[in-house]
């Protein structure tokens, strides 16, 4: 990760380093209608929060990579308006909706803390910690340093329960992933319990970005420089694969997933090649009645350089953006949102050809 590329580099449509490589942003990349801005060390995952009340009073909670860290939230200006307390090494952040806290449903972000090995738990739109310190993960593993996160939200006769699926810097392939369910309890404070562990692994490099789609009930993530995984996000679906694509066409790491969700079943995932600084775009639905069937429908050359973390909402957020958001990491310390429209432009250019 470089962590030193200007403001104006990141969206100047230039050569960065990348290792030993070049990796050059098009000059047909999809502009960004907002940058954030920049926070003190290294961003790396985004997550958007839509106001229940005034979706065009949303925020974007995005990490900020480093020993003395933070969630930091932004308005849809990409201004900063709120950091959390000081965490080491945040990684992956994701939201979910009406998590019962204190006789009370809470909106919460939940974040991966790698030096000390934890989850973290905060009220939104607050940004307050209520997990009494983290929740620890992975206990009893040689192998732990979470990294990457995302929130199941599952209504099943009519009790919602709210799963956070976490991976790692590294673990076996059968049970890389482990899964927990989320507690409120009547003092405010969220305990987590660990039900399901899973997810094959190739061994190539790590196992980061991770994304749930809750009205399809599945799992996607990226096995970097392999392909994307998809498994049942419910811990009573089972454990078998339901699908291993992408293998072709990357540059070198699968990186963030977004979900853009049209309809509750239709819409695309849009996975950062991350070397290229591009995201491919499959259908979320799958192809020929299959869903667990993905053909490549576009690649989307983006403002961002080395994109990590990624995330999508149809919501129309009001202002730039009234088909929604796609918001995704850059180097240089920001976030780069985009008005949907310029996205599925390029999406729909791709399919005439």
């Amino acid at each position: 990760m470089i962590k030193n590329i200007t403001l104006a580099a990141a969206i100047g449509f230039t050569l960065v380093s990348c290792g030993d490589k070049l990796a050059p942003v098009r000059e047909d990349a999809v502009k960004p209608a907002v940058v954030t801005q920049p926070t003190p060390h290294d961003t790396d995952d985004p997550s958007i929060w839509i106001n229940p009340e005034d979706a065009s009073k949303s925020y974007i909670v995005g990490t900020d990579k480093d020993t003395d860290g933070g969630l930091y939230m932004y308005d849809l200006e990409g201004k900063i308006v709120k950091k959390s307390v000081t965490l080491k090494r945040p990684n992956n952040v994701d939201i979910a909706y009406g998590l019962m806290v204190a006789g009370k449903k809470t909106d919460i972000a939940v974040t991966t803390e790698r030096e000390t090995n934890r989850i973290r738990v905060f009220s939104l739109p607050e940004l307050e910690p209520i997990d009494n310190g983290g929740i620890e993960v992975f206990e009893g593993e040689t192998e732990r340093d979470p990294m990457g996160i995302s929130l199941y939200t599952q209504t099943k006769d009519s009790v919602t329960a709210i799963y956070a699926i976490v991976g790692r810097k590294s673990g076996p392939s059968g049970s890389y992933l482990w899964q927990y369910r989320l507690n409120g309890n009547d003092n405010g404070i969220v305990t987590a319990n660990v039900v399901r562990k899973f997810g094959n692994y190739s061994g190539n490099k790590e196992i980061e970005a991770i994304a749930v789609d809750n009205e399809l009930g599945v799992v996607y993530y990226s096995d970097e420089g392999k392909g994307i995984r998809k498994y049942n996000a419910s811990p009573e679906g089972g454990n078998e694969e339901l699908a291993f694509f992408g293998q072709d066409g990357f540059k070198q790491d699968h990186e963030g997933i977004a979900i853009y969700k049209a309809t509750d079943s239709t819409g695309y995932i849009l996975i950062s090649n991350q070397q290229a600084n591009t995201f491919m775009v499959y259908p979320r639905e799958g192809v020929n009645g299959n869903p667990n069937e993905y053909k490549l429908l576009a690649e989307v050359p983006t403002s961002t350089i080395e994109c990590d973390g990624a995330d999508a909402t149809s919501v129309n957020l009001g202002g730039k953006f009234p088909k929604g958001m796609f918001v995704a990491m850059s180097n240089g310390m920001t976030f780069h949102y985009y008005d949907w429209n310029t996205i599925q432009k390029v999406i729909d250019e791709n399919k005439k050809q």
